[in-house]
């Protein structure tokens, strides 16, 4: 099989994002017929059809989710190669100024990047003023922040780290912290237990699921808000008790209170997803030795 050149990548990672060829030429400054003439070029080399064209435009068949998602990570070892150089011969060379430079892309659910983030990028750019962080807040459901670093829109995410198949194989993982759940209620309620159930869609992982479904004195949740900070407010309005993790619960105000769930009460584990190419970059090894150290 041929390789693939660095441009036929760029094109099929344009057609899988804008939806058609037509858009993808727009974005990339060719014609249609450049366009369509690269990506059946690139699947001869293949070997394998990597979109189905229709009247809707063209969407990826599952080859052609897994070539977009190895040419975005490909090409962003292109973007990086130079920074990554520049650095390491300045720190070999002893000379000043071997910051790290270029943009370091993130992917976080939210209360992470609220509340664990922020520390690290704060010393990481004490250290390395020329790194540029770009983070993006990304709800853990579905493929989550994992799938993220897999289809190669993040070099490092910030995910809740489960059981095994949670993560798409072949990525990196590293426990930052582990949290464990509480009871949060209004603050002075007599009888918290006795409140219906508040919740929200990313809050039951596979953690969880089997201490929640021990529990006889929890009720099915009658209300289901957007995310824990909603949850929390809805808790503080008097509107019914939740059980959270540590991280959303640094949010809690004087209208809550906070009671523990004992030694066999669930915990999370909360780390970062990697991909093997990007673990080896020193801008991303910098952010890890961050968040070891904010966690530590």
């Amino acid at each position: 099989m041929s390789e693939l050149a660095p441009q036929e990548l760029r094109v099929l990672v344009a057609v899988a994002e804008t939806g058609g060829f037509s858009a993808a030429a727009g974005m990339l400054g060719i014609s249609q017929s450049a366009v369509s003439h690269s990506v059946r070029g690139s699947e001869g080399k293949v070997g394998a059809v990597l979109f189905e064209r229709g009247r809707s435009g063209a969407s990826p068949t599952p080859a052609g989710e897994r070539a977009v998602a190895l040419g975005r990570r490909i090409l962003r070892l292109y973007e990086v190669l130079g920074a990554e150089a520049r650095a390491a011969g300045r720190a070999a060379s002893g000379a000043a100024g071997g910051g790290l430079e270029g943009t370091l892309r993130i992917a976080a659910f939210r209360s992470a990047a609220l509340h664990l983030l922020p520390p690290a990028l704060e010393r990481l750019a004490a250290l390395h003023p020329g790194i540029r962080p770009e983070v993006r807040v990304v709800r853990e459901l579905g493929a989550g922040t994992a799938g993220e670093v897999a289809a190669g829109r993040a070099d490092l995410g910030i995910a809740t780290l489960g059981a095994a198949g949670d993560v798409p194989p072949g990525l990196l993982t590293g426990v930052l912290a582990r949290e464990a759940y509480a009871l949060v209620h209004p603050a002075g309620h007599p009888d918290p237990r006795s409140l219906p159930l508040l919740d929200w869609d990313e809050n039951c992982g596979s953690y969880t699921r089997a201490w929640w479904a021990a529990q006889d004195w929890i009720p099915a949740a009658t209300v289901k808000a957007e995310d824990d900070a909603m949850v929390l407010t809805m808790v503080g309005r008097g509107l019914g008790m939740a059980i959270m993790p540590e991280l959303s619960l640094r949010e809690a105000g004087d209208a809550v209170e906070i009671a523990g769930l004992g030694p066999q009460g669930p915990v999370r584990r909360v780390g970062y997803v990697t991909t093997p190419e990007s673990a080896s970059t020193l801008s991303v090894r910098a952010l890890i030795r961050e968040l070891r150290a904010e966690s530590a």
